[in-house]
């Protein structure tokens, strides 16, 4: 399947989408990578899922991506006496360490980290945000607060703490077990919830050690303050807008949203943009105009991918919300601005010969109305260096690790083929050649770019471009 836009989708799988015949349709209507929320999965589910993916993956005969998205810290607060009570504005109301039964003056919280880290100041959001508390006084096993916006507080609600940095780290030990779990089942890639520091990445790049690909999801104020420092240890990130909705003002995401795109590019950092991009399409077979300019921004700000997540785990309508994505994904690639959109964006190449390869590689593909890029990857870096020049013509990656392969179709613009490892620079110029022709890409008389690492398989050792023409046969000649 060769799919007719840049961008990817990434698609979560649910109650609405768990059999293979609709992972199949879903594929097949343009999902790329399928994300697995080990919030509302058993590990008996998750294998489930990821053999489904698999067997989905060998009858089209297309590479299929699995993220796997932990948990993270879950804080709630405890019981209340009639399951609910209602806080009025400027009431007093204390989270404390008691474990009896909450009442209208206050409430269990299970949490010995947020009595460390709260001080009087400070902010605790409550049931996705719809309750915010100001913390007056913290006591030893007690947070006494003013109620600045009230509202109905019923059992086992959600907390969230966006001016306090918790000790705790962004792994539970349920998270540990899924991580491990995933790895058994061979997955792509990971994504950790909650990130503060950069410290919560190096602690699972430790346990995966390379086995797939870290993704981290930015959804708290103090990710975003450390940003750089995070993405330059993990593999690739989310901007998770509806928990970062929640703990920062609605009107700071359109502009963060912007610039961590940008950063993304300039690091070479896949990243995906997520959460609430076609929510009305749970219960409509159609999105409002406003989601489709949504979508339409991340798309021409350059994202790597795009995501659902209610809209095919849990709601109506999971195929008509992909095909939605899809439609105004090749729409907005297609539109006259977007080019000048996606140039104006880059970015000097670093000082390494691998990247001035790739600047170079973009140039020329450009300058002589090349058919196609091909990069001979091992690791999957070239491709990635080489879809961060954003280049106007298609990118065929190559590699022998069905891994890689896998892992890359997160990443923007690339359509990746596993195959066998050229033994030498002619078998190697004349295969890319014949995959840029049996895919679709290039005909006979056309010329493609051809970039790898030598001595060939050589990770990330991007150092040789060579141009050459697709001959009659479908071989290569330079």
């Amino acid at each position: 399947m060769r799919r007719h836009r840049r961008v990817k989708i990434l698609a979560t799988l649910g109650p609405a989408s768990r059999d293979e015949k609709m992972i199949a349709k879903l594929a097949k209507a343009g999902a790329d990578v399928f994300r697995i929320n080990m919030s509302h999965s058993s590990h008996d589910v998750l294998a489930d899922l990821v053999s489904k993916i698999r067997a989905v993956e060998a009858d089209l005969n297309h590479p299929l991506g699995i993220l796997v998205d932990l948990q993270g810290p879950k804080i709630r607060v405890g019981k209340f006496a009639g399951d609910a009570v209602e806080l009025e504005d400027g009431a007093r109301f204390t989270l404390d360490n008691d474990e009896t039964e909450g009442t209208v003056d206050r409430v269990y919280l299970p949490h010995p980290e947020i009595f460390e880290a709260v001080e009087p100041g400070h902010r605790l959001l409550l049931d996705d945000g719809r309750i915010e508390l100001k913390a007056t006084a913290v006591e030893d096993g007690k947070i006494v607060t003013e109620v600045l916006h009230g509202g109905t507080l019923s059992n086992r609600k959600g907390v969230s703490v966006p001016d306090s940095l918790l000790s705790v780290g962004a792994m539970t030990d349920k998270d540990h077990a899924d991580l491990l779990r995933a790895l058994e089942l061979n997955v792509d890639w990971v994504a950790l919830s909650f990130v503060q520091r950069p410290e919560d990445i190096i602690e699972v790049r430790k346990i995966v050690q390379g086995q797939a690909g870290v993704l981290a999801k930015i959804e708290k104020p103090q990710a975003v303050q450390r940003l750089e420092e995070i993405i330059k240890l993990c593999d690739a990130f989310m901007i998770a807008r509806g928990d970062l909705g929640v703990e920062m003002p609605l009107e700071k995401l359109p502009g963060l949203q912007k610039r961590m795109i940008r950063t993304a590019r300039r690091f070479g950092k896949p990243v995906v943009v997520a959460t609430q991009m076609l929510e009305s399409m749970i219960s409509s077979p159609v999105p409002t105009r406003a989601e489709v300019s949504d979508v339409s921004i991340a798309v021409f700000e350059g994202a790597d991918a795009i995501m659902l997540s209610a809209e095919s785990a849990s709601g109506e309508f999971p195929v008509e919300a992909v095909e939605t994505m899809n439609k105004v994904a090749v729409e907005v690639e297609t539109d006259v601005n977007y080019p000048a959109i996606i140039r104006a964006q880059s970015h000097q190449p670093e000082a390494t010969a691998a990247d001035a390869i790739s600047a170079a590689t973009r140039q020329v593909a450009e300058t002589l109305d090349l058919a196609a890029i091909v990069t001979y990857t091992s690791s999957g870096s070239t491709a990635i260096r080489a879809a961060r020049e954003r280049p106007y013509q298609p990118i065929i990656a190559l590699s022998p690790n069905i891994r890689a392969v896998r892992r890359l179709s997160l990443v923007w613009g690339l359509h990746t083929v596993q195959m066998e490892e050229s033994n030498s620079l002619e078998g190697m110029v004349d295969a890319a050649c014949a995959m840029a022709y049996a895919e679709g890409f290039a005909r006979p008389g056309d010329r493609v770019a051809i970039t790898a690492g030598v001595p060939l398989g050589t990770p990330g050792a991007t150092n040789m471009l060579r141009i050459a023409f697709v001959a009659q046969d479908g071989k290569g000649s330079s």
